[in-house]
């Protein structure tokens, strides 16, 4: 008897790991589980979901729609439209990673939640969802009023700069509002964002346009992240240039809350589980 020559089987191709690949997989699926459940708690609490949708539009229809001179001047109107826009992005994420997640510390189940396997990547990616979907989500009102009651418009560039702006600006104050909500109590860190919040929107121009500031709070408002932001906002969707250092102040104003952000994390974090 004689033996038989074995055909040549091919060499093995290298595959995806299926642990990696579902790992990617599972990461980006917790994300949106958080992010959809966030939302969910979210549109339970009727009044803040009014608050943040209703206060910009109310402010616009208020204190813009009657005033015939801005209102039927297309730059005037739309400058005005995108400051409020920034005062809505900037509100909703100082309230919602703000008090928000103050309030999320003080329940039972938030120190299970920072013990899980995942780690903090997806509840954190799930809560950044969540806040953008409501920045966008507050800007609704405002747009229908000022399209219904205003000469505002937007060229196709304008409308697409004007939503690329939206979480950039929303980065920056999410990072200030972690770093309020890791440091502070529920009760404390409300109150501590109404405080911070409405002196920065004032004197960075997001409810009356800083060119009729006095020369000192025009000059100083240059420093606050809002004036930089709303100047930024306001160039990418009426073509009024800001002033020449505003990136430079966002970006730094960025890395600042981002640390804090980090600082506040890490304290917390000593506290309850060491």
């Amino acid at each position: 008897m004689t033996a038989h020559a074995q055909p040549a089987q091919p060499a093995p191709t290298a595959q995806p790991s299926p642990a990696r690949d579902g790992a990617l997989r599972s990461w980006a699926s917790l994300a949106l589980l958080h992010g959809r459940y966030q939302f969910l708690e979210t549109v339970r609490v009727p009044i803040a979901v009014i608050g943040n949708l209703m206060f910009p539009a109310l402010a616009m229809f208020f204190f813009v729609v009657p005033q015939q001179a801005i209102a039927q001047d297309p730059v005037a109107a739309t400058a005005a439209v995108a400051q409020l826009g920034t005062f809505a992005v900037i509100s909703a994420c100082m309230f919602s990673f703000g008090a928000g997640v103050a309030e999320d510390r003080a329940l039972p189940f938030a120190p299970s939640l920072r013990t899980l396997p995942a780690g903090v990547g997806p509840r954190m990616a799930g809560r950044v969802i969540n806040g953008i979907v409501w920045c966008f989500l507050a800007l609704v009102p405002l747009v229908l009023i000022a399209a219904l009651f205003t000469q505002a418009s937007l060229s196709l560039g304008e409308l697409l700069g004007g939503l690329g702006m939206v979480p950039i600006v929303a980065f920056v104050f999410l990072l200030l509002g972690l770093a309020i909500g890791y440091s502070l109590s529920a009760k404390s860190a409300i109150a501590v964002v109404q405080a911070v919040l409405f002196p920065l929107a004032f004197a960075g121009g997001l409810f009356m346009p800083p060119q009729i500031f006095p020369d000192w709070l025009e000059v100083a408002s240059r420093a606050l992240p809002t004036r930089a932001a709303r100047d930024l906002v306001v160039e990418v969707t009426s073509g009024v240039p800001a002033y020449s250092f505003a990136v430079l102040v966002l970006a730094g104003w960025a890395a600042i809350f981002a640390s804090l952000a980090v600082i506040a994390y890490r304290r917390d974090e000593g506290r309850r589980f060491h």
